[in-house]
């Protein structure tokens, strides 16, 4: 990152793209409602398990994210708040579909970690982190769920940088925790945070003070509280790195807030935080060259397609990241892998599930393009150059599984639900080159069932996935001539992808070895860039 860069023009300057990563249940959802809640865009908040159609919650909108109340598809939302402009890419929690969020932090400039004050640092919140390392993401932290029995602020801190390798700082220190859980005080602007505990939706008050000695806070927190308080932020003032915004930039130090995402507390601060700290859209890289948001042209990459977002009609929206310039409703834009311009004419921003018609759009921003499948992930649009976005990665499913339609009469309709999914990314589909049906490769188990619950419904085709004899898929790579000798060697276990590239279907490791042994030419590799 260098600091000789042009000023960015003001639009580009007020844009804030970011994406929530946490373990399932940290209260993710929940948070990104409230910050819809503040940045004006729904005036009621859902919760993830309520009552009634009315108060489901906003960002969830596929009939099985409602029913098990789990995020399963990202999805984009933008709002003002402020005079800054948030996108905000929501993303699964849940493990079964990490490649998906993967996917989503291409897309973004910073990450929110969500943490639970009793768990910590969980697995997946490890995994998705790791990530973000390997993108230099900005981190910030949310520790949610103070009002219930958390652990000690210290102990938190401790364990996220033991286990994340990460410099912490407190941007807010909590004061009790579960039922005598108070407030915060805010170190960065020297003042208490309150929470209002009767109303979810309600801000909470925040109170002017000039320090900690400031005689004031002993009229709104009890003496006990107080000196824990006053002792604790001392040390935590000791012993950890005071906030320093190019550490946070760089991805080595995260500013952390505590509250309650369902109380409406602490948010407001953590966006406030976003607003003041965040990074600006930034330099994208690509091959020729890297692409910086200040450019005049246009240019912007899918990173995630759904599909059937409105089942009535069989439409799909590619999710594009603008990395480039100002777009306008209606431009031409080149589609570099199949060189044609493509009109956008109808491109749509997100407010939860609310589109609306997107006039323009500036570097940094989310737009959803309707196609007909001529867009898929991976994909670059521009303004003529052709550009080719890096680091997009597609992963190898580590579960196999056949696929078979209920009635063998419409096997052809299963053939094109399948390659509708394999193309939103949401799993692989390999043909083997022998034998019938289809083997579908999934990151976790739980895709299955999500996978047979939306045929079904989309499509109306019951369907049944049985275990395959393969348990892994191998790309494989090598001179023309060699990949066909081998293909015609090992029938079968060759498959192809939806893209027509050769697969190597496995049963042992020991056939990934043998492979190596006698076939020095060819390679077979575990991930696959998703490129023109």
């Amino acid at each position: 990152m260098l600091d000789n860069r042009p000023p960015l023009p003001p639009e580009i300057a007020r844009r804030r793209t970011f994406a929530i990563i946490s373990h399932p249940d940290a209260g993710k959802t929940t948070l990104t409602e409230k910050f819809l809640l503040y940045g004006g865009a729904i005036q009621m908040a859902g919760q993830v398990r309520a009552k009634g159609e009315a108060r489901r919650t906003r960002s969830d909108f596929m009939q099985m994210e409602k029913d098990r109340g789990i995020s399963v598809s990202a999805s984009a939302m933008s709002f003002d708040f402020g005079r800054f402009r948030f996108n905000l890419v929501d993303t699964p929690g849940h493990s079964d579909f990490s490649e998906d969020t993967y996917r989503t932090l291409t897309a973004v400039d910073a990450a929110i970690m969500v943490i639970d004050g009793a768990k910590g640092v969980e697995s997946q919140t490890q995994k998705l982190f790791e990530v973000c390392r390997l993108r230099d993401l900005p981190i910030l932290t949310f520790c949610n769920k103070m009002d219930r029995e958390s652990r000690d602020t210290f102990d938190i801190i401790d364990e996220i940088q033991e286990n994340l390798a990460i410099d912490v700082t407190p941007a807010s220190w909590p004061i009790g925790s579960g039922r005598d859980f108070l407030g915060c005080y805010d170190l960065i602007h020297d003042r208490l945070d309150l929470m209002d505990r009767a109303d979810r939706n309600v801000v909470a008050e925040s109170i002017r003070i000039e320090g900690l000695d400031d005689p004031k806070l002993a009229e709104h927190v009890p003496a006990d509280l107080l000196e824990k308080l006053r002792e604790e932020v001392e040390m935590a003032r000791e012993l950890l790195p005071p906030l320093d915004r190019r550490a946070f930039l760089d991805g080595t130090l995260t500013p952390i807030w505590f509250g309650s995402a369902i109380n409406s507390f602490g948010v407001k601060e953590l966006m406030d935080g976003i607003a003041e700290y965040g990074p600006e859209p930034q330099v994208q890289n690509a091959e020729p060259r890297e692409v910086a948001p200040e450019e005049r042209k246009v240019s912007g990459f899918v990173f995630k397609v759904q599909a059937n977002m409105d089942p009535k009609h069989r439409d799909r929206v590619a999710f594009v990241r603008m990395v480039s310039g100002h777009f306008e409703r209606g431009m031409k834009l080149t589609h570099v892998r199949s060189k044609k311009p493509m009109a956008i004419s109808n491109p749509v921003m997100f407010l939860a599930s609310d589109r609306e018609l997107a006039e323009e759009a500036w570097a940094g921003d989310i737009i959803g393009i309707p196609n007909h499948g001529q867009l898929r992930i991976g994909d670059a649009l521009t303004e003529g150059e052709s550009l080719r976005f890096t680091g997009i990665p597609s992963f190898a499913p580590e579960l196999l599984q056949t696929c078979r339609a209920g009635d063998p009469m419409k096997a052809k309709h299963l053939d094109k639900a399948l390659m509708q999914f394999a193309e939103e990314g949401a799993a692989k589909v390999f043909k083997p080159s022998f034998g019938s049906g289809f083997i579908v490769g999934v990151v976790g188990a739980l895709q299955f069932e999500v996978l047979a619950s939306r045929i079904e419904l989309e499509y109306g085709l019951p369907v049944r996935f049985e275990p395959s004899q393969f348990t892994s898929a191998r790309w494989v790579h090598g001179p023309r001539d060699k990949v066909d000798a081998f293909a015609n060697a090992n029938k079968q276990h060759i498959a192809t992808d939806n893209d027509g590239d050769p697969v190597y279907l496995t049963r042992l490791q020991w056939d990934i070895d043998r492979v190596e042994r006698d076939y020095p030419d060819i390679r077979l590799s575990a991930t696959k860039e998703l490129m023109v």
